[in-house]
């Protein structure tokens, strides 16, 4: 393993590490938003008991999330000096505007919201909390935006061998932003709803607050059915987009090495020889794959081995332009399966949960599945962002800058051995100290924050009460 390889498996690391806590708050804070409207307009004291006790599970991921996306920002300079040189005039922008404006946005109204209870009216409250819940959002398109430039470069020029931006508002309005901003908010809301459903099952096998987490169980599971549906729809757009956009990510993520037939037929599993250039073994679904790229089932589909020759023509020659396929390959069938298995899984909750037969109309292997599906919005959002990283090798900004040029090349692999064990090491705990303080508010329960009964006034003067 050589600096790249090793820069790259560091930033792997902490990207997917950082994107954990990422969907878990904005999904989290969204539905605490609701809670707290529901208790506005009915007020309905156990709507606001939810609100606090769920938003505490926010809160937890939100300073996680902060304390490891610092580490994302460092490791521009610190790894990638050459991709900071190159693209930091296009790549500074949106990240200014996340830290400057959404960022401070989500601070503000968070402790508005977490300290302004009693001392503020109640709408005042409830707007808070959805200017978090906007704020989130606002923190992600940013960051997308940035994203989005890599995968599909807007508004630049190239000057001085540099990246220089010309026009701001093509980043908000780049093709790959349209279907990539949608994608990762449903995913996220999908996240903090399979939370709030896996932890609400697990209370409610315990019998514990019955109609409390009956509540927080129903709403999370519309909120799971909604975005596991919109996840689809979207995903299948972006897939549309990238055919145009990155057609080579797509032709990895199919294991297609020759031109396919009209109509062309998805390959639901292979077995291949990247070096060989081809499959060993596949199982294909006719038709599915130009339904896929165009919406509609005819069309063939151009394979990895045209892309190449097209693209050296293009780009230069002396690159391997093909990903590493079985990467891209297996996750993005990761990816696609567990968002079946969420959608499935939430229409399911919302059938059993809205029945009206109690708490029994919810079988028990039910909600022990849905405890062990509270890692599917995870495993999920992580394959995707997989498929995304690794099918645009072998660059960084896609037909401009590649992944080699962008590390830096004054970092030695004994100074990124050693960072690479200490982050890791550092996030190691921190996961530790999540799951802990988790599965400590998960099992105690919204008594975590009913309030303590106020105790009788004391005469300071009265010495008896002090013996």
């Amino acid at each position: 393993m050589d600096v790249l390889e090793l820069a790259r498996v560091q930033y792997a690391l902490t990207t997917i590490f950082h994107f954990f806590f990422v969907p878990l708050s904005i999904g989290t804070i969204f539905i605490v938003a609701i809670f707290e409207t529901m208790y506005l307009f009915k007020k309905k004291a156990e709507y606001l008991r939810m609100a606090k006790f769920w938003g505490k599970i926010f809160l937890l991921s939100f300073a996680i999330g902060v304390v490891t996306g610092i580490l994302q920002e460092f490791q521009f300079g610190m790894n990638w000096s050459e991709y900071s040189r190159f693209m930091g005039d296009v790549f500074g922008a949106p990240l200014a505007v996340e830290a400057l404006l959404a960022f401070f946005m989500e601070s503000t109204f968070i402790g508005i919201w977490m300290f302004g209870r009693g001392k503020l009216p109640d709408w005042v409250i409830t707007v808070s909390a959805w200017l978090v819940s906007i704020g989130t959002l606002l923190s992600a398109l940013w960051i997308l935006a940035a994203n989005s430039f890599m995968q599909e470069p807007v508004g630049f020029e190239i000057q001085d061998g540099k990246a220089v931006l010309t026009d701001f508002m093509a980043l908000l309005t780049n093709p790959q932003l349209q279907v990539e901003f949608p994608h990762t908010v449903f995913g996220a809301l999908a996240t903090g709803a399979f939370v709030i459903g896996g932890i609400s099952a697990y209370n409610l096998l315990k019998k514990k607050d019955v109609e409390f987490f009956k509540t927080s169980f129903n709403v999370s599971m519309i909120v799971a059915a909604i975005a596991s549906l919109a996840i689809a729809f979207s995903g299948h757009a972006q897939a549309k987009h990238l055919m145009d956009s990155q057609p080579m990510k797509m032709a990895a993520s199919e294991a297609l090495w020759d031109d396919s037939e009209d109509p062309a037929a998805w390959t639901i599993l292979a077995i291949g020889d990247q070096q060989e250039e081809k499959n060993t073994w596949n199982i294909d679904l006719p038709f599915a794959l130009s339904y896929l790229a165009y919406g509609e089932f005819s069309g063939s589909v151009e394979g990895m081995k045209t892309l190449q020759a097209k693209y050296e023509e293009k780009y230069g020659e002396g690159v391997d332009y093909i990903p590493p396929v079985w990467p891209v390959f297996w996750s993005f069938r990761i990816m696609a399966g567990f968002g079946g298995v969420m959608l499935v899984l939430s229409i399911l909750g919302l059938w059993f949960g809205n029945r009206r037969k109690g708490i029994l109309a919810t079988p028990k292997w039910f909600l022990r599945t849905m405890m062990f599906a509270m890692a599917a919005p995870f495993i999920a959002n992580t394959a995707g962002w997989i498929m995304t990283e690794i099918g645009r090798q072998p660059w960084t900004v896609f037909g401009y800058y590649t992944t080699a040029q962008s590390v830096s090349p004054n970092v030695s692999m004994g100074q990124l051995l050693f960072s690479t064990i200490s982050f890791s090491t550092a996030y190691v705990i921190l996961a530790i100290i999540m799951i802990y303080m988790v599965a400590r508010v998960a099992k105690q329960g919204p008594s975590i924050i009913d309030t303590a009964p106020k105790q009788e006034k004391v005469d300071l003067m009265d010495k008896e009460a002090f013996k």
